[in-house]
């Protein structure tokens, strides 16, 4: 047996620290808060920088300090929990009557001939017009109201809803349709246990693509036509010139998106992929 040399060991010696060193930082990396805020850490940096050097005129262009002692300012005050709850109850009451009607008229415009072709060149017609295309006749009707509100992002979400409920029924094997048949079960027990479960992934697709834009719907509502919330806070701030406020309620929008998406919506669609999931694995199959 040789010996290993002083070099030899050495080199093993100075190797450790590295490998413990590329060890941790692989398990830091990996954790999760490492991985959704990483991300930003740059980009603060870069802003950070940008106010610092006064790359932009300060009253157009503020750092996150001022965006931090904004946001503590008005979490003080009670403006913007107030303003937040307002437009988390509008989105509530768009998303649910915007599910109420779209996954019903989904699955009608899907299962049946006549409902398709009567329906069908009015989908696209509607889904070509912007929700913003509505609001003039929205105040019109309904004021400067929740009920506006609700109806611009209600129109938001139906239309992408609809057509994803369409996609994933049409992706249902016809196989599985005329098997389930073939064994005795009849229209009912099929839609439930064969249509549906078949349907449900690219229904959640669905939701959450229909929910990303009544979000943004909401916002160019409120500036618009609300009173209150934050996409109103923007546009009152934008007015009086505050930019700090602007730049905390862009932050404040998006910072909520993610939350929704990444604890709600992601998770749902990903369950749904992964129980219901099994259509895409029997074709892979065949």
């Amino acid at each position: 047996m040789v010996a290993p040399t002083d070099g030899a060991l050495d080199r093993a010696a100075t190797r450790t620290p590295r490998r413990r060193l590329a060890v941790w930082l692989r398990r830091v990396t990996r954790t999760g808060a490492v991985r959704t805020l990483g991300p930003f850490v740059p980009i603060v940096v870069l802003w950070w920088l940008a106010a610092e050097l006064e790359v932009f005129p300060a009253a157009f262009f503020v750092g996150p300090d001022a965006v931090l002692t904004e946001f503590l300012d008005l979490m003080r005050k009670g403006v913007l929990p107030g303003y937040l709850s307002d437009s988390l109850t509008r989105l509530a009451y768009g998303i649910g009557f915007g599910l109420l009607i779209g996954l019903p008229m989904g699955f009608l415009v899907a299962m049946s001939a006549w409902a398709r072709r009567l329906t069908w060149p009015l989908l696209l017609f509607f889904q070509a017009i912007a929700d913003i295309a509505w609001l003039p006749i929205v105040i019109v009707w309904f004021g400067f109201s929740l009920t506006a509100v609700t109806f611009v992002i209600v129109y938001t979400i139906v239309f992408p809803l609809v057509l994803a409920v369409v996609s994933g029924v049409e992706q249902v094997p016809q196989e599985l349709v005329r098997a389930a048949r073939s064994l005795g079960a009849g229209r009912f027990r099929v839609f439930v246990e064969v249509i549906v479960p078949g349907a449900l992934p690219a229904v959640a697709g669905g939701i959450r693509t229909g929910l990303g834009y009544g979000w943004r719907a909401l916002i160019a509502a409120e500036i618009i036509v609300g009173t209150s919330g934050v996409g109103f806070m923007m546009f009152d701030a934008r007015r009086v010139g505050d930019v700090s406020e602007v730049f905390l309620g862009m932050i404040v929008l998006g910072v909520l998106w993610y939350a929704m998406d990444a604890l709600v919506l992601a998770p749902f669609e990903r369950a749904t992929v992964e129980r219901w999931g099994m259509v895409r694995q029997v074709e892979a199959g065949r």
